[in-house]
């Protein structure tokens, strides 16, 4: 690379997010690095970060996340203390997430699931009740913007014990 290319090395840009950004966008950022392949999650936890800020988004930074608005709900429950299992398959057909062992959690990116797209959210919701599924669906702007609103929705549900329910199709590992 020559002094005044105007591209970096990828490990210095995720450096500088991790510096500069708060701690969701950063991620989002190398997790968006990560599915991308531009890295390794391996590779980024192997690095001797010189701050922590970066050595704690290595340690969760993973390839799962479609896009920006998953890794930001991922984090979100994993900072409430709820694990969410990551594009699982149910059915021959993806899940954004689920929660223990019938919480499905689809996620509706801005543009993604409006038109044509909704019909097929629509039926595959459909099949996932059919099933012995709870269907939880949040879009961009609660998920970014209503927080609060995502976590209790979810937090009550667990309450209600929807989570542990008996389910007629298990999920099957990701494809």
């Amino acid at each position: 690379m020559t002094r005044n290319a105007n591209e970096d090395q990828i490990l210095n840009v995720l450096f500088h997010t991790a510096q500069c950004l708060p701690r969701r966008d950063a991620l989002a950022i190398w997790e968006s690095a990560v599915h991308s392949k531009l890295t390794d999650a391996k590779v980024l936890q192997g690095v001797a970060w010189r701050r922590t800020d970066a050595s704690a988004i290595a340690s969760v930074a993973a390839a799962l996340s479609d896009s920006g608005l998953e890794t930001y709900f991922v984090d979100g429950m994993r900072r409430a203390g709820v694990h969410v299992s990551q594009q699982v398959w149910i059915d021959g057909h993806p899940l954004d997430g689920l929660i223990g062992d019938s919480l499905a959690i689809q996620l509706d990116g801005f543009e993604h699931h409006r038109g044509a797209n909704r019909g097929r959210d629509l039926k595959a919701d459909a099949r996932l009740v059919l099933r012995g599924y709870i269907v939880l669906r949040f879009d961009y702007e609660q998920v970014l913007f209503q927080w609060d609103y995502v976590l209790d929705t979810i937090l009550t549900a667990m309450a209600q014990n929807v989570h542990r329910r008996r389910v007629l199709v298990p999920p099957s590992p990701a494809a």
